[in-house]
């Protein structure tokens, strides 16, 4: 079993505060049926640190209290701890890094596309059919992961290689 570090438990700190900071500073683009959470950014981070995953859960389950409700809070941040869960399986892997970043951000996506939907139906705002709904959650964080996500990976990975920065 893992034992959890100062380190690392800071670093869990820091990764969920700034998934709140992320999601509150653009919240007209946080929330509803046509989304992209800038804060999903940080879901390639369990590529690196296993203490991502309790953190973009916390992060995303604080962030949901201004969202859509208990099925938001409860299911929401579920589907992010699922996504994360899978992107740290991902991580442990022997695949290069080019192909663990490109692996890495289908959890994300594949999940939020299918439950994201499903929590907003739950909370009466489901104005499209789910499957045009599931596509356009999708494609938010498609445009997120692909663009800021692959962008943070990338950084984070000269950073562990040169060996500089607060968050090795």
């Amino acid at each position: 079993m893992n034992k959890f570090s100062t380190k690392m438990l800071t670093r869990a700190g820091v990764i969920a505060a700034l998934y709140v900071a992320l999601t509150y500073a653009f919240f007209p683009i946080s929330f509803g049926g046509e989304q992209a959470r800038i804060s999903e950014a940080l879901t390639i981070l369990p590529l690196f640190y296993i203490e991502a995953v309790p953190a973009l859960y916390i992060g995303c389950l604080i962030s949901n209290l201004m969202g859509l409700g208990v099925y938001d809070i409860l299911i929401g941040s579920l589907a992010t701890l699922i996504a994360a869960t899978a992107t740290y399986y991902i991580g442990k892997t022997n695949l290069n890094k080019h192909v663990k970043i490109f692996l890495g951000i289908i959890p994300p996506i594949i999940v939020n596309a299918l439950i994201i939907p499903l929590v907003i139906y739950l909370s009466g705002g489901l104005e499209k059919a789910y499957f045009l709904q599931a596509l356009l959650i999708g494609a938010g964080e498609l445009a997120v992961t692909a663009t800021l996500g692959v962008g943070l990976y990338y950084s984070v990975w000269a950073m562990r290689e040169r060996k500089i920065g607060v968050m090795l």
